[in-house]
């Protein structure tokens, strides 16, 4: 576009809200141009102009992520340097890379980039003053900087623009393809940290999601260092300041139970837990959006048709311009983004200066075997935060299929935690220790046998389950002990039938049901021996125990 010389919609405003800290020290020069901190209304021109999406219904942004349409989670490294080296759990999720192939291909980069456009939003990842860090996002795509806005906290004058100088800078460069030979990466795509020169690298992925998890992951490995617990978590807060936190998985129902009308949403995915604040890393919500419906989802469904709002991988209909959210044709993993703001009773601060009065694990059990919900002594909590069972559902990662994997993601999010796992436990635990917060077990899966032959536990029971915890109803009912896991399940609850609360009654075979509920409990006790050592003995008993064989 740009060698036949077009001029772009926001060609002679790109440098108005320029920083004066600008990309030298990045080695990138002779850019063609650079658009800094446009708003919304510029960057939906630009990303139309380019041809990267469309206009829908609404006002929705439409566009398609192309090849990546999940995460390349086999393709994150971490640069392997010595500032850092020492304090990074390496392993499956936090592969080492070379610094000089890190250097080397930074190298290369450069090159590519001359005589390019680039966008460039200068935002803040996280809500508490006290622990906000100035990020830049620069990004190939017009798209990728109206995620930017939405997903952070962008600047609000021409003078903080004009005076920020960041902490942290984000590259996404789609159009990039690593070389394996040369580069040392696993394929042409690669996300690449680097804590030693603050830089982060997305390259050959247009998925969206691969800013904001690296952003996430980032403050993963920051923030505990201050003694702030990162958490891959949803919050909102009741009428009388008490804060609810649930832990989870892609596809476990985060975003969807938070986005509760009767409760102040504080975030959808990532916060921090200070000594004095609950506060949101973000500015704005990436929820799922496959098969959501007016009836059960109606904030999030009505942010799908909003301007402000992009969405990903969504198929539309290019004559009436209308959304289909059933159609799975794409990805099972279709994904909008949106300013926090768009969902009613929101916390404007992103912010609480309180602590959690519940904290809720959501697991979704693809066995069908846990039941639906259950309280946990403090042992108990270490133990489940510690094993993070849940099962990935398709289109997530790269790679799933259709059926759900069972799988244990150490403290609910163990892909984007960059140290031991001890550490992320270790402020858990000191937390419920010092404020006294009730733990729940939540599970959004299966009821009345295993995926293929159960059902989906219904969100109106969920729904209702969880605004008995939260509003204390819970707690004056009768609790039975579970056989197994030794958790105290309840018995009765408002506006649920008693056979919900007892999984075991909704399979038409006993016997199969109790193979199964021990067959989950050897993976439970199998996975924990990973994290047996240096744990304390009370949370190792606090897990579950074996059927007794006759």
């Amino acid at each position: 576009m740009k060698y036949l010389e077009f001029n772009t919609p926001a060609q002679k405003q790109a440098g108005d809200w320029a920083s004066d800290h600008k990309l030298h020290n990045l080695g990138l020069a002779y850019l063609d141009r650079v658009y800094w901190n446009l708003p919304n209304e510029a960057l939906y021109e630009e990303a139309i102009f380019r041809n990267e999406g469309h206009l829908t219904t609404g006002g929705a942004f439409v566009t398609n992520t192309g090849q990546h349409t999940a995460r390349a989670a086999a393709d994150k490294f971490i640069v392997q340097e010595e500032s850092t080296q020492n304090q990074i759990w390496w392993g499956e999720y936090n592969r080492p890379f070379c610094s000089a192939k890190f250097n080397a291909l930074l190298t290369r980069i450069q090159a590519y980039l001359m005589g390019e456009e680039l966008f460039v939003q200068d935002c803040y990842a996280g809500a508490d003053p006290n622990y906000r860090m100035p990020i830049r996002v620069i990004t190939e795509k017009a798209w990728h900087s109206l995620f930017a806005r939405n997903m952070f906290i962008p600047v609000q004058t021409q003078d903080e623009a004009k005076r920020h100088v960041p902490d942290f800078t984000i590259l996404s460069l789609p159009g990039f393809k690593c070389d394996t030979r040369i580069d040392g990466t696993r394929s042409e795509t690669v996300i690449l940290l680097n804590f030693g020169q603050r830089l982060a690298i997305v390259a050959n992925s247009a998925y969206a999601g691969e800013i904001k998890k690296s952003v996430f992951t980032i403050l993963n490995f920051l923030l505990p260092n201050e003694g702030v617990l990162a958490m891959h978590c949803s919050a909102n807060v009741g009428q009388a300041g008490d804060a609810a936190l649930f832990f989870g998985l892609s596809g476990t129902g985060k975003t969807t139970l938070s986005a509760d009308p009767h409760r102040r949403l504080i975030g959808d995915d990532e916060h921090g837990w200070s000594d004095d604040t609950v506060f949101n890393f973000e500015g704005g919500c990436y929820a799922k959006v496959i098969r959501l419906s007016a009836e059960h989802e109606p904030q999030i469904y009505a942010c799908t048709h909003r301007f402000g709002t992009i969405l990903e991988n969504v198929i539309y209909d290019p004559t009436t311009r209308k959304v289909d959210l059933n159609d799975d044709r794409v990805t099972e993993n279709t994904r909008c983004s949106y300013p926090l703001e768009f969902i009613p009773n929101v916390v404007a601060e992103k912010m609480v200066r309180s602590h959690p009065k519940n904290i809720i694990f959501l697991t979704c059990d693809a066995s069908g075997v846990l039941p639906p919900i259950a309280r946990l002594n403090p042992e108990q909590a270490m133990y489940h935060f510690i094993s993070g069972y849940t099962s990935k559902i398709a289109g997530t990662e790269i790679g799933l299929g259709i059926e759900p994997q069972i799988t244990f993601s150490t403290c609910f999010g163990a892909p984007f935690m960059v140290h031991h796992p001890s550490v992320y436990a270790g402020l858990l635990r000191q937390k419920l220790a010092q404020y006294g917060c009730t733990c729940w077990l939540v599970n959004t899966g299966w009821t009345g046998g295993s995926f293929g032959v159960g059902k989906r536990i219904s969100i109106r029971h969920t729904r209702n389950l969880l605004n008995a915890a939260l509003d204390g109803k819970l707690q004056k009912v009768e609790y039975r002990k579970d056989k197994l896991f030794g958790f105290d399940v309840p018995t009765s609850c408002p506006e649920v039938p008693a056979d919900v609360l007892d999984p075991s009654s909704t399979w038409g075979n006993k016997d199969e049901y109790w193979k199964k509920y021990d067959a989950l409990v050897a993976r439970f006790v199998e996975n924990f021996k990973l994290f047996a050592e240096g744990c304390p003995e009370e949370v190792i008993k606090a897990g579950p125990k074996r059927m007794a064989r006759v």
